[in-house]
């Protein structure tokens, strides 16, 4: 892991794979962080350069004062990709990563080449934010882990518990080891999401991704992203929850695959 340090705002911890082609970010989920992108590496590093970082207050990045803004967590994306020198790249955002990535497009359009939005929302109609302020009391008042099992819950289905009880307990420890400090300046950040109606403005190619079974970012939040983005692809990943970059690898893969793959052929 290599870091990048500013003066005035959190150190962001980074790690960059793959030694030729586009330039891909992979920004990920509340509570996890660049270890979450390993099942995707193999289908991404041999043609394609990836760089993954840790969101602040996750990881190995520091976290700074919370709450957070959807806008600073874009920032930051935009500080690192200046500090490598990274003028345009493809965006791919899990669930926390694709609200930061929609922010950042709207933000930064000239620097998004494509973007992916998985498990993700453009408002939070599955979780309102009474939700989000109970996640941010339980973890100032009992710390994050706390609400790791609730967590763990919503993101798998019953039978991946069941069979990858090793995965699972990664994840779950992941999880826990997030500051409160990241944990509730996150959640502050995202429960703030209203971005449907600027979706449009989004020119550049765009898959969705949406779990067949997940429910705090259902279909019905995929659907309402595809209808209002101009250039949009849905995708819906059967026998998956909330994180079907782990549940369904190989699906995901080849989705996310077909797509960059499209995209770096333009």
């Amino acid at each position: 892991m290599s870091k990048l340090e500013r003066a005035g705002a959190p150190t962001i911890h980074y790690a960059i794979d793959g030694e030729r082609g586009p330039w891909l970010i992979l920004s990920h989920s509340l509570g996890c962080d660049v270890s979450m992108w390993d099942p995707q590496m193999p289908a991404l590093t041999q043609c394609y350069r990836v760089l993954r970082y840790d969101t602040r207050g996750h990881g190995a990045s520091m976290a700074g004062q919370a709450p957070y803004t959807l806008d600073q967590l874009a920032d930051d994306a935009a500080d690192l990709m200046d500090h490598l020198g990274i003028g345009k790249a493809a965006w791919i955002g899990f669930s926390m990563g694709g609200m930061i990535g929609q922010t950042f497009a709207l933000k930064y359009p000239e620097r998004v080449q494509a973007l992916v939005l998985a498990d993700t929302t453009s408002q939070h109609d599955a979780t309102p934010q009474a939700v989000w302020d109970e996640r941010i009391r339980v973890a100032r008042e009992q710390g994050v882990q706390a609400l790791v099992q609730p967590a763990i819950g919503r993101w798998f289905t019953q039978r991946f518990r069941d069979d990858n009880p090793g995965v699972v307990a990664e994840v779950a420890a992941t999880i826990g080891a997030t500051s409160v400090e990241g944990w509730t300046g996150c959640c502050a950040a995202i429960a703030t999401v209203h971005t449907t109606e600027l979706l449009p403005r989004i020119q550049c190619p765009v898959l969705v991704i949406v779990g067949e079974h997940d429910i705090g970012t259902p279909l019905a939040a995929s659907l309402e992203m595809h209808r209002n983005l101009p250039s949009s692809t849905l995708v819906v990943i059967a026998d998956a929850a909330h994180m079907t970059c782990i549940e369904q690898p190989g699906r995901f893969n080849r989705a996310l695959r077909m797509f960059l793959d499209a995209c770096a052929s333009r």
